[in-house]
């Protein structure tokens, strides 16, 4: 039994992509499809002190490309993203114990393609601040076939997939009879009812990074993404106290 996601990669993700993550045995990056601009692809929001705010990473993207041929035209964007990171959350209670890893990927290194460092920041990040065990794998190495539909269902009979997970936006497309003629249960991401926590710059907003998580609330991440559906209690009580009492 196997269950797998299948997703492109973004930049940056929010907490309901990590979710997905945690949720099934192998993750897939499905970036060998088309690049769309304006997406999540190449950007996504962070807290500042004027409302939640886009961090766009300049790509040489254009419709006839694949995410993965998609290339990283100015490396200045590195160091104004940190920048503008570190400017955003540097007071938030967690920033100082991911510092170190976050700043090499901006400073220490210059990224040439956009798939390289998506998927980089997604790994590193589950992996090591999140605790994820589930594997990850890149759709290019399975030469599915088809398009759309039939490439999802091709990609995941390649894997050996029992169950599929799937984000809600896909119901627009997807027939559910085709996955049962495969033998694979369909099963969707609900992003309902994740709970709020103290985070920088009121007023909250579900919608950013993963980071905004990470540097608010640290090692108690996890419980705001998923632990909390089995386990009813307060979310502040999952606060140290000192950032709890900030929060009345």
């Amino acid at each position: 039994m196997k269950s797998v996601a299948i997703l492109q990669s973004n930049y940056l993700p929010w907490k309901g992509y990590f979710d997905i993550i945690h949720s099934v045995d192998l993750f897939v990056f499905y970036d060998d499809v088309q690049y769309t601009r304006r997406d999540w692809r190449n950007r996504n929001r962070i807290k500042t002190t004027r409302g939640a705010e886009w961090l766009t990473v300049p790509t040489d993207g254009d419709q006839d490309k694949r995410i993965c041929d998609v290339r990283l035209t100015d490396p200045r964007w590195q160091g104004k993203h940190w920048k503008s990171i570190e400017q955003s959350y540097s007071k938030a209670p967690f920033f100082h114990s991911y510092r170190e890893s976050l700043q090499e990927v901006y400073l220490g290194r210059r990224w040439d393609h956009l798939s390289d460092l998506n998927q980089h920041l997604i790994m590193m990040i589950a992996r090591e601040m999140l605790g994820i065990r589930s594997e990850f794998a890149d759709s290019r190495t399975y030469a599915a076939r088809g398009s759309k539909q039939e490439r999802i269902l091709d990609l995941l009979d390649r894997c050996a997939a029992s169950s599929y997970l799937s984000g809600p936006a896909a119901r627009d497309y997807i027939e559910e009879s085709r996955f049962a003629e495969h033998g694979i249960e369909l099963h969707w991401q609900d992003y309902s009812g994740y709970p709020e926590y103290v985070q920088p710059h009121p007023p909250f907003v579900h919608g950013v990074t993963i980071l905004d998580l990470l540097f608010s609330v640290g090692p108690d991440a996890p419980w705001y993404i998923w632990g909390w559906r089995s386990d009813r209690r307060d979310p502040l009580a999952r606060l140290p106290a000192a950032v709890a009492g900030n929060a009345g």
